[in-house]
C-alpha cells in the first residue's frame, strides 16, 4: 500500500469515527498531493515525493504556530500543534542524533568534503540517503559541526 493509499484510507476511517479536525487535516494533505501530481502531470507520486510533501505541510504549521503565538492566539496554535503529530504519523520513524551523526561521517567520507565549501554537496546527499528521516534544519546543523 503506498502511501498516498494509506492517506486515502484513514480519510475514510476518520470520516467514520466523525473526527472532524483529523478529517480537515487529512483532506488538506490530499489536496496538496493533488495539486502536486497535477503539477508533475502523473496519476500517483512516489512515496519519497508524499513524504516531501508531508514535511512541507509540516513546516507550514510550524511556522503558523510561531505567528499564532507572538500574535496572542494560543488555541490556533494548539489546533496547528495537533494537525502536526496527526501529519508526522505519515513520516517513517526519524534517525537518532547518532545515527544520523553516522550517517553524515559516512557521507563526508564518501564525498571527500575536507571544508565548509563542500557543506552544500554533503548536505544533499545526506538528505537522499535520509529520505524523510531526518529534517533539513538538523541535517544541516549537524554537517555544520562534523565539517572543518
Amino acid at each position: 500500500m503506498t502511501l498516498s493509499e494509506k492517506i486515502s484510507a484513514e480519510i475514510k476511517t476518520a470520516m467514520m469515527a466523525k473526527d472532524a479536525d483529523r478529517l480537515a487535516t487529512l483532506r488538506l494533505l490530499k489536496s496538496a498531493i493533488g495539486y502536486a501530481q497535477i503539477e508533475k502531470k502523473t496519476d500517483s507520486l512516489p512515496d519519497a515525493e508524499v513524504i516531501g510533501l508531508v514535511q512541507k505541510e509540516i513546516k507550514k504549521r510550524r511556522d503558523s504556530i510561531e505567528q499564532f503565538t507572538q500574535g496572542g492566539r494560543p488555541e490556533l496554535a494548539e489546533k496547528e500543534a495537533s494537525e502536526i503529530l496527526i501529519l508526522e504519523s505519515f513520516l517513517p520513524t526519524p534517525l537518532t542524533p547518532e545515527q544520523l551523526q553516522d550517517l553524515i561521517q559516512q557521507t563526508i567520507q564518501e564525498a571527500g568534503a575536507t571544508s565548509k565549501k563542500d557543506m552544500g554537496a554533503v548536505i544533499k546527499a545526506v538528505q537522499a540517503k535520509a529520505a524523510g528521516r531526518a529534517d533539513g534544519k538538523s541535517i544541516s546543523a549537524a554537517v555544520g559541526r562534523l565539517l572543518p
